[in-house]
C-alpha cells in the first residue's frame, strides 16, 4: 500500500460535505449500552452519567461485581480513561473500548470512568482538552455512590490510548496547576498507551512505517488537520508537545511525585515521539515506567486479547505499586 493510493478520508469513512460540514459514515461500527443490574451475570457494572448537557458530554463508569460483596474498606484506584481514534471518531460506548473497560476494571481492580469528550472537527482542540479537565474537576464533585463508595479519589490515574493518551496527557498538563481546585481528587500519575503526537519534521518511525496499514502517514496528518485550530499546523503545542510551556510543567510533576507508565512498540510510527516525550520527562526528574516492546503495532492491546492482558497486568502493577 503507497500513501499515494490510499485517500484518508475513505479510510477514515469521513465525508467532507459541500457546505463544510461532515459526515461519519462508520455508524456500523458496534456500541454496547451500559449494564447496572447486579442480578446478570457479569463481572462488571456500567452505568452512564452526564457530564455537562451544554457540551453533551458524558462519562461511562465501570464498577467490579467484587466491589460489592468485598468486606475490603479500602476503596479502589480510580482510573479516568480517555478513548482513542485521532480527535475525530467513536465514543465511551463503542464496544472495542467498552470491552477493553471492563476488562481493566476487572483484572487491573480499579474504577474506571470512560470520558464522552467532543469530537472534531466539529469540535475542534482544545475543546478535547477541556473537556478531559472538565470531567477531572466534576469526578471531584460527584456524588454518584458508585464513586463515593468504591472509588479512591486519592489514587486518580488519568489514562488513554493513542489519541486518549493525548487527551490524559494534556489535561495532566493543564492539572498540575490547578491540584487544589480538584477537591478530593489526587491525582497519582498519567498511564499514556501510545499517544499520538506529531509534528512538521518527520521523525525515523514516522517515514518507517509511511505506508502502515493500520494508521498510514497520510491518515494521521489528516486527523491533525481536522483536529487542530484552523490555520495551525503540526507544530501547535496541541501537538507537538515540544511547543508551548508543557515541557516546563515537567518539573512540577515531578513535586508532585506523580509518575508516568509509557507504553508503545516499534511496530507503531509514532515510537519515537512517545520515546522521546519518555526521555523528556525523566530529564525533568519524572519517574517514568517504560513498556518498549519490539512486536506489535498502534491498538493491538483492542484487538489482541493476550496483549490486552499483558498491558493491564502492567496497568495493575502500576497502580498497586509494592512498597519496598
Amino acid at each position: 500500500m503507497s500513501n499515494e493510493t490510499v485517500d484518508p478520508y475513505h479510510y477514515l469513512q469521513i465525508l467532507r460535505n459541500p457546505d463544510g460540514t461532515f459526515t461519519r459514515l462508520n455508524d456500523a461500527v458496534p456500541r454496547t449500552p451500559p449494564s447496572s443490574d447486579p442480578s446478570l451475570p457479569i463481572p462488571v457494572l456500567t452505568k452512564d452519567i452526564v457530564i455537562n448537557p451544554q457540551t453533551l458530554t458524558w462519562l461511562r463508569l465501570f464498577l467490579p461485581r467484587t466491589a460489592l460483596s468485598s468486606s475490603d474498606p479500602n476503596k479502589l484506584p480510580l482510573i479516568l480513561f480517555f478513548h482513542g481514534s485521532g480527535f475525530v471518531l467513536l465514543s465511551a460506548a463503542s464496544s472495542m473500548f467498552h470491552d477493553f473497560c471492563v476488562q481493566m476494571a476487572n483484572s487491573a481492580q480499579a474504577v474506571v470512568a470512560s470520558i464522552d469528550y467532543r469530537l472534531a472537527p466539529e469540535h475542534r482542540l482544545p475543546a478535547a482538552y477541556d473537556d478531559g479537565v472538565e470531567a477531572l474537576r466534576w469526578i471531584g464533585k460527584c456524588e454518584d455512590n458508585w464513586l463515593t463508595q468504591y472509588a479512591d479519589y486519592s489514587k486518580c490515574y488519568l489514562m488513554g490510548n493513542s489519541a486518549g493518551a493525548t487527551i490524559a496527557y494534556h489535561a495532566g498538563v493543564r492539572a498540575v496547576e490547578e491540584v487544589n481546585d480538584l477537591g478530593a481528587v489526587k491525582i497519582e500519575g498519567l498511564i499514556l498507551r501510545q499517544p499520538f503526537f506529531g509534528g512538521r519534521q518527520r521523525t525515523e518511525s514516522e517515514l518507517r512505517l509511511e505506508n502502515n496499514p493500520l494508521i498510514p502517514l497520510c491518515v494521521t496528518d489528516l486527523m491533525w488537520e481536522l483536529a487542530l485550530p484552523f490555520g495551525a499546523d503540526r507544530d501547535h503545542e496541541y501537538c507537538n508537545p515540544r511547543a508551548g510551556n508543557g515541557v516546563q510543567k515537567f518539573d512540577r510533576m515531578r513535586e508532585l511525585g506523580w509518575r508516568v507508565l509509557m507504553s508503545t512498540n516499534n511496530g507503531d510510527p509514532l515510537v519515537d515521539r512517545e520515546k522521546e516525550l519518555a526521555q523528556l520527562m525523566e530529564e525533568k526528574g519524572v519517574q517514568v515506567v517504560k513498556d518498549f516492546q519490539e512486536e506489535g503495532f498502534h491498538g493491538i492491546e483492542l484487538f489482541e486479547p493476550l496483549k490486552a492482558n499483558q498491558f493491564i497486568s502492567l496497568v495493575k502493577d502500576f497502580i498497586y505499586p509494592i512498597s519496598i
